[in-house]
């Protein structure tokens, strides 16, 4: 047995030459309590994501709906689709779900009420925003700069008519059914520009109820810059929001 036997002080250098890492982290239980590399590129990434997210739903989005029940969605699904794919290990997982959750809201739609188009679509812009910006780990923050400018970029050319002119569309109950016929379109166009007060491009004829003397005619018009009508296609109070 040797006593008073002298250990050599550690090289870190020596473990290194062998390709091991050394850490300092204080772990429990194996875990290691904080990583303040990765907790810093997880809130680099996460306030990257939000700023992306705000842009869109803020400037492009509410802008032009003023819905601010939508906006919360918008932001919290960010926030929370964001977590969910960047702190998960396992990429053909993540691609699947990701996936799933694509279908189901377009299957299901929120069940507990319609959604409109024009949200639907915003709310797949955020996920999928999300997911480009926690799954593209391997990728520059130039390319992951350029990615998200491009989406921003497309969805504000088409919400401020740079690319194309928006027509709104009005549900009318009209009740001059005389004029529908396709002989007096031009009387039936001008009485609806009279009474409604905006330029009236083309209608279209729906129902027609000769019990009620009524017809359900959808009004194609242009509004003036910067006007916005967010309940074209309202017809009911139930649904105001």
């Amino acid at each position: 047995m040797i006593q008073n036997e002298e250990f050599l002080e550690f090289d870190p250098s020596i473990a290194e030459e062998f390709g091991y890492e050394i850490s300092s982290q204080i772990s429990f239980l194996g875990v290691p309590l904080c990583d303040t590399q990765s907790l810093l590129h997880l809130l680099m990434r996460f306030a990257f994501n939000l700023l992306i997210s705000w842009l869109i739903v803020r400037i492009c989005y509410y802008r032009k709906s003023q819905r601010k029940d939508y906006v919360l969605t918008y932001m919290l699904f960010s926030s929370a689709m964001f977590l969910l794919i960047f702190l998960m290990e396992n990429v053909n997982l993540q691609i699947g779900l990701t996936l799933g959750l694509f279908a189901i809201f377009g299957v299901i739609r929120y069940r507990t009420e319609t959604v409109p188009v024009r949200e639907m679509t915003y709310l797949f812009v955020i996920i999928a925003t999300s997911v480009i910006n926690g799954l593209a780990l391997n990728i520059s923050y130039v390319e992951l700069i350029v990615a998200n400018a491009l989406i921003f970029l497309l969805i504000w050319a088409m919400e401020s008519r740079v690319l194309l002119r928006h027509t709104s569309a009005k549900l009318v109950i009209y009740e001059k059914i005389q004029l529908i016929t396709p002989e007096r379109r031009e009387e039936m166009i001008a009485d609806l520009e009279q009474r409604l007060g905006h330029k009236v491009n083309k209608v279209e004829v729906g129902h027609v109820d000769f019990l009620r003397d009524v017809a359900f005619v959808k009004v194609y018009y242009e509004l003036p810059d910067g006007e916005i009508n967010t309940v074209d296609h309202i017809s009911k109070p139930n649904q105001f929001v």
